[in-house]
C-alpha cells in the first residue's frame, strides 16, 4: 500500500501536519519513533514554561485546556500532545524508528530500524531538533576539566546545590535555566553579545502584546529573520534580575586553568559544571542521501517546501515561514499551508 503522505515526528509540528492531510482528503500515517506522541516536551527541564500564553498554543481543532490567559509548562504541553493525537483520524504509529528515506521514480520509502518499509507520493518531516543539541566550539573550555553539559541535559537544580555554574547562552532556556539556579548555587550567565528582550518590562498572559504578536506571526517572512537568535521574552521579571546581577551576567570568557575559568578583567572563577544553551539543531539525518543542508543543518526549503524534491516537505523549523514557525502557534499555520500545497502536488 502507498499512502499520499507519510509524516515523520510526532511532536506538535507532525500533529498538526497529519490533521491537515487528512482534511484534505489524502490518507496519511504518522511515524513517532518514541512511545508517546508528546514531542520533546517531556525531555526539557521540570520547570520549564511556554512564553507565549496558552490560547495561542492551540493546535487546529483542538483547544489549549485550562485558563487561556496563563503560561503553561511544558508538562501540560505534552499532556495536551498526546492528548491530540488520540483525536486525529490519521493513522498513528509509535515506536517507529525512521532510518532514511529514499526515492524510487514517484514514490519515496521510508526505511524503518526493524527492516519495513513505508511507501508514499509525499514525505513531511517535522522531527524537530532535541535529539540534536547544538554544542558550539568554545576555545575557552578547550583546557576546562570541570563538568560540561548541554541544556538538553538540565532537569532540575537540585543536583548542582551548593556547586558553582556557568551558563552560557542568550535565549529563553538560558534565561530561564540561570535565573532558577541562582536559589541554589553560585551561577554566571555567560553569552557573546548582550540578551535581547522582546520588551523592557515583563509581560503578562493578558497583554494586548500577545494579539499584535499572533497577528505579525501570520506575516510569512520567515526568511528575512535566517537564522537569528529569537529575543528573550520576558515573563518573570528575568531583565530585571539581570540586570541586578541575580544572577550575574558576562562576556565569555578567554580562557581557562582546569577548573578555573579566567576572564578578560582579570578576575578567576573555580566552576563545577558549565550548562550550554547553546539550544538545537534541525534533527535530519534520515534524509542525508536525498536533500542539501546549509551551514547550521537547515535543509535547503522555501516555506517549508524541499528546492529538490517535489512532495518532499517540513513543518516546525525555526523561521520556516513566520517569525513564530518554531512555535506550537506557527507550526499549526505552517502545517496547513505545506498540507494545501502537497495536496496541490499530487492532484
Amino acid at each position: 500500500m502507498a499512502w499520499d503522505a507519510v509524516v515523520i515526528g510526532g511532536g506538535q509540528a507532525g500533529l498538526t501536519a497529519a490533521r491537515e492531510l487528512t482534511r484534505r482528503g489524502l490518507s496519511s500515517t504518522l511515524l513517532e519513533k518514541e512511545a508517546t506522541t508528546s514531542g520533546s516536551w517531556r525531555g526539557y527541564y521540570d520547570s520549564l514554561t511556554l512564553f507565549t500564553p496558552a490560547h495561542l498554543n492551540s493546535l487546529g481543532g483542538e483547544p489549549f485546556p485550562g485558563s487561556p490567559h496563563r503560561y503553561p509548562s511544558g508538562i501540560e504541553v505534552a499532556e495536551y500532545l498526546e492528548a491530540y493525537a488520540e483525536s486525529l483520524s490519521a493513522e498513528v504509529r509509535t515506536g517507529f524508528t525512521v532510518d532514511r528515506v529514499s526515492r524510487q521514480r514517484e514514490h519515496y520509502l521510508i526505511h524503518g530500524s526493524d527492516g519495513e518499509t513505508v511507501v508514499s507520493r509525499a514525505v513531511i518531516s517535522a522531527t524537530g531538533g532535541f535529539t540534536n543539541p547544538y554544542r558550539p566550539h568554545i576555545a575557552a573550555l578547550d583546557r576546562f576539566t570541570g563538568e560540561v553539559i548541554h541544556a538538553a541535559d538540565y532537569r532540575s537544580p537540585e543536583r548542582f546545590r551548593d556547586k558553582s555554574v556557568v551558563v552560557v547562552g542568550a535565549g529563553d532556556s538560558a534565561v530561564q535555566i540561570a535565573v532558577e539556579l541562582r536559589e541554589h548555587t553560585k551561577v554566571i550567565l555567560v553569552s557573546r553579545h548582550p540578551i535581547h528582550y522582546a520588551t523592557s518590562t515583563p509581560i503578562p498572559p493578558n497583554s494586548r502584546f500577545w494579539s499584535w504578536l499572533a497577528r505579525a506571526g501570520r506575516l510569512p517572512i520567515g526568511r528575512w529573520f535566517g537564522h537569528t537568535p529569537i529575543p528573550v521574552v520576558d515573563t518573570q521579571g528575568y531583565k530585571q534580575m539581570i540586570d541586578g546581577c541575580a544572577p550575574e551576567r558576562r562576556e565569555m570568557p578567554f580562557g581557562a586553568r582546569e577548573c578555573v575559568l579566567l576572564w578578560a578583567d582579570g578576575r578567576e572563577d573555580r566552576v563545577d559544571t558549565v550548562i550550554l544553551a547553546t539550544g538545537y539543531r534541525p534533527s535530519l539525518g534520515h534524509l542525508s542521501s536525498l536533500e542539501q543542508f546549509d551551514s547550521q543543518g537547515f535543509p535547503l526549503h522555501r516555506s517549508g517546501l524541499s528546492r529538490r524534491h517535489r512532495g518532499l516537505a517540513y513543518v516546525g523549523l525555526e523561521y520556516q515561514r513566520t517569525m513564530l514557525s518554531g512555535t506550537l502557534h506557527g507550526a499549526n499555520q505552517d502545517a496547513a499551508y505545506v498540507a494545501r500545497r502537497i495536496a496541490r502536488t499530487l492532484e
